[in-house]
């Protein structure tokens, strides 16, 4: 059994968003329910299948994550009281994602391969390999998107636009280049290499806070560093622990999101190999065994942890 999607009404709910992953609900004018559905979606499309064990993944490395990081900037979480939910502040999100890169792979490979050596108002060199090391870690901001595509902005297209203020802008640079460098050095100690990430960020009041999800196989990408250099050397593929698997699956049977396109069938084995690739990626960041949830009646046990659980927050 899988939480394909959730249409929960919780006590002082006050409004709900159904994302591509996620379903957020808004209790009173304070706080979130985030239920990480198993919804999988590649190309800013959500795929016909749900991934069994998916939601329970990203919902734990976030949580990992986001307490690993507190120091460096004050997040939105409070508690994750299920296995597939996280409550917290709410916040007023800032309309881009912070998008880090520390090598050239995915998205920023596939703009470079077809010629482009400016990504995001940042000039990037001749003769790069896929996924080699950039020279430094780059910021490509994105637009955040409610439906469709998100798209590349450079940080002088948001603030001539003033989508974000010049202080709060070069706070979140600030914030996404210490977060980086945090998330690599985590990385390594497990034998990993984070390649490249997103981070969103909103407002409580007049304060700076993370948002969402961090670090995890959604929102981020990571190479295993052992004999990284010499596939590197060779031409050859690197071993890596994301979702682009999943992306170039798609690539190779001919979806790219792009309209006219069909999805292709995802057969029971491939979706149980997705969800194994999920749970590794859990396991081999975090260094912690993944404990599978009872997925036995899913509703009804979010549904009861949840009212609990915000049965204890305090009236704001």
């Amino acid at each position: 059994m899988a939480l394909v999607g959730t249409s929960f009404q919780f006590p002082e709910q006050t409004a709900v968003y159904h994302g591509k992953v996620r379903d957020v609900y808004t209790i009173g004018s304070a706080y979130l329910v985030m239920v990480a559905s198993d919804r999988i979606s590649a190309f800013d499309v959500i795929l016909p299948r749900p991934i069994p064990f998916k939601g329970q993944v990203l919902n734990q490395t976030a949580a990992y994550f986001l307490k690993a990081t507190a120091d460096i900037v004050p997040n939105w979480l409070l508690s994750t009281p299920d296995p597939n939910v996280a409550i917290g502040y709410l916040a007023q999100p800032f309309a881009v994602e912070m998008v880090i890169r520390g090598y050239l792979a995915g998205h920023a490979w596939r703009e470079y391969k077809a010629g482009k050596r400016m990504l995001c108002g940042v000039a990037l060199p001749d003769g790069l390999k896929e996924n080699d090391r950039l020279p430094a870690p780059i910021i490509t901001p994105s637009t955040k998107a409610r439906e469709g595509h998100d798209l590349d902005i450079s940080r002088e297209e948001i603030l001539a636009q003033g989508i974000v203020s010049v202080v709060h802008y070069m706070q979140l640079e600030d914030f996404t280049r210490k977060l980086f460098q945090r998330g690599t050095e985590m990385a390594a100690t497990k034998g990993l290499i984070l390649v490249d990430t997103k981070y969103e960020f909103g407002l409580i009041g007049d304060k700076v806070v993370l948002i969402d999800e961090i670090h995890t196989p959604d929102s981020s990408r990571y190479f295993y560093a052992q004999g990284y250099a010499e596939r590197q050397a060779a031409g050859e593929t690197q071993q890596q622990l994301s979702k682009e698997f999943v992306r170039q699956w798609l690539i190779e049977n001919g979806f790219q999101g792009l309209e006219g396109q069909q999805i292709p069938e995802m057969s029971d084995v491939w979706l149980e190999t997705i969800s194994a690739r999920y749970i590794e990626l859990y396991e081999g960041v975090t260094g912690e065994a993944f404990v599978k949830a009872d997925i036995s009646e899913m509703q009804a046990r979010v549904l009861e942890n949840v009212t609990k659980a915000l049965a204890l927050l305090p009236k704001l």
